[in-house]
C-alpha cells in the first residue's frame, strides 16, 4: 500500500466527518442502546436448518458476531435488530410472481438445484431477516456514517430468478428502496449537488466478492443513479458473467500487494466522480487464500487493509457506508467467522479514529 496516500487518507480525519440525516424510521425490531459504539445489525435468525453435510457455512453467521463479543471489539448494546423484510420491498428488485413462489413454496427443484438450498419456511425467513438486516445497515449508515451487518451480499439473485446460494439479492434491494424512498429527503452533504433528476440517492456498490455480483450487476444495468464496481475472479464463479459499471477481472493466484495496488487504483476516482450520497460495501472473505472457493492468494493482513482502505477513503469523504460479509468457505467455520469478523474490526479501528 502507498504509505503517503494512506497518510493524507488518515489526515483527513483531523475534521470529523458530516453525515446529513435522514427522514425515515428505521426497520428494526430493536434500536441500539450504544450511541457511541460502530452500529452492529445481526439477527439470530440469520440461520436456517439444511441437510446434514450441506456445503454451505451456515453456522458462519452467529459465529461473526459471537467472535466480536469474546474479543470484545463490540459490546451487546451496539446491537441492532432488523425487522423482517416486507414482501413489498423485496418486489422492488424482484418481481412478484418470483417472490410469491419462493415465499409460499412454490419453487421447483431445478431452481432449487441452481440456488443450491433447499425450500424451507426457515430459509425463506433466514433470507428475509438477513436482507433487512442490510437494509438497517443502509439506514443507520445514513444517520450515523458507518454500519456493519453480520450478513448479506447475495449478490447472485436476479429480478425472477436465484443463483448460488443467492435467492434474494439483498444489495439491489436495499439500494433501490432506499433510492425510490429518498425523493422527499435530503441527500447526504458529500453530493447533495450529484443526485440524479428525480431519482433518490445515488448508491455506489463496491463489491469485493471473489465472485462477480452478476445478478446486481444485471438488476441495475440500465439504473444510471446505481454504480455497481466488482473486483473479481476472472476464472471463478459465475462463467457467464454480465457487465457491471466498472469490471476488474484479477488472475488465479493474486496476493495481497497486486489486489491492494487494484482497490487503491480505482476506488478513488470512483467517488469523485461519481459523488454517491451511499456506498453499500460487499466485503467478501472469499479472495482469501484459504478460502475453498476462492482461488486467490490473500492473507487475513490482506483483508484488513483492504477493508481499512476502503473504509477510510469513504468515510474521509463523508460517505456515509454500509457493510456486509459476502462470501466465504471454509470447513472451519469458527476460523471462517474470525474472518469474516475482519471488517468489523477494521471498521472499529475506523470509528474511532474518525471520532464518530
Amino acid at each position: 500500500m502507498k504509505i503517503s496516500y494512506m497518510r493524507r487518507i488518515l489526515a483527513s480525519f483531523s475534521k470529523k466527518p458530516t453525515f446529513a440525516s435522514t427522514c425515515r424510521a428505521f426497520h428494526a425490531e430493536k434500536v441500539s442502546a450504544d450511541s457511541r459504539g460502530l452500529p452492529v445489525v445481526h439477527h439470530s435468525r440469520y440461520v436456517c436448518d439444511l441437510p446434514p453435510g450441506h456445503r454451505f457455512p451456515m453456522g458462519k453467521f452467529p459465529r461473526v458476531l459471537h467472535c466480536l463479543l469474546k474479543d470484545q471489539i463490540v459490546s451487546e448494546q451496539q446491537v441492532w435488530t432488523p425487522e423482517l423484510v416486507s414482501e413489498e420491498i423485496l418486489n422492488c428488485v424482484h418481481t412478484t410472481e418470483y417472490v410469491k413462489n419462493f415465499v409460499s413454496g412454490k419453487v421447483e427443484e431445478k431452481a432449487q438445484r441452481r440456488t443450491g438450498f433447499p425450500w424451507s419456511k426457515g430459509l425463506v425467513r433466514r433470507c428475509r431477516y438477513e436482507t433487512g438486516g442490510t437494509l438497517l445497515a443502509a439506514e443507520v449508515a445514513l444517520e450515523r456514517g458507518l454500519a456493519c451487518s453480520t450478513a448479506g451480499g447475495t449478490h447472485h439473485a436476479f429480478p425472477d430468478h436465484g443463483s448460488g446460494f443467492c435467492l434474494i439479492n439483498d444489495l439491489a434491494v436495499t439500494a433501490r428502496y432506499l433510492r425510490n424512498s429518498s425523493s422527499s429527503c435530503p441527500a447526504s452533504s458529500s453530493s447533495s449537488s450529484s443526485s440524479t433528476a428525480g431519482g433518490g440517492r445515488k448508491v455506489l456498490i463496491v463489491d469485493l466478492d471473489v465472485h462477480q455480483g452478476d445478478g446486481t450487476a444485471f438488476i441495475f444495468k440500465d439504473e444510471p443513479g446505481v454504480f455497481t464496481f466488482s473486483i473479481h475472479g476472472e476464472k471463478n464463479f459465475p462463467l457467464h458473467k454480465q457487465r457491471s459499471d466498472l469490471d476488474v477481472s484479477l488472475p488465479d493466484g493474486t496476493e495481497d500487494g497486486q489486489y491492494l495496488s487494484t482497490v487503491e487504483a480505482h476506488l478513488p476516482g470512483l467517488l469523485d466522480s461519481f459523488r454517491p450520497d451511499l456506498v453499500l460495501y460487499d466485503a467478501g472473505v472469499d479472495p482469501h487464500t484459504e478460502d475453498d472457493l476462492g482461488r486467490l492468494r490473500l492473507t487475513d493482513a490482506g483483508l484488513y487493509q483492504r477493508d481499512l482502505y476502503v473504509l477510510k477513503t469513504v468515510v474521509a469523504r463523508g460517505i456515509p457506508i454500509a457493510t456486509v460479509i459476502g462470501g466465504g468457505y471454509a470447513s472451519d467455520v469458527d476460523k471462517l467467522a474470525v474472518r469474516h469478523s475482519i471488517v468489523h474490526r477494521a471498521a472499529t479501528q475506523v470509528w474511532k479514529e474518525c471520532g464518530m
